[in-house]
């Protein structure tokens, strides 16, 4: 039984199938995660910004339509 669950074992650690695929994702991810943390830290404030003043002109607009 030790023998069978060995030669499991050495056939796992050498199997390399999908290491490229992680390798990738663990690129990207470093890549990706600092430009995410610029963007939530200095970005989030203007595009939460634009989105209520957006949302404040279309408030005034349509309560301006709605009255005429």
């Amino acid at each position: 039984m030790f023998r069978a669950f060995r030669k499991l074992l050495r056939r796992v650690h050498s199997d390399e199938r999908g290491a490229v695929s992680l390798e990738t994702i663990l690129i990207i991810g470093a890549i990706a995660l600092p430009i995410l943390i610029v963007i939530i830290k200095y970005g989030w404030p203007r595009i939460y910004e634009y989105f209520n003043k957006g949302l404040d002109d279309l408030e005034t607009e349509t309560e301006r339509t709605t009255n005429q």
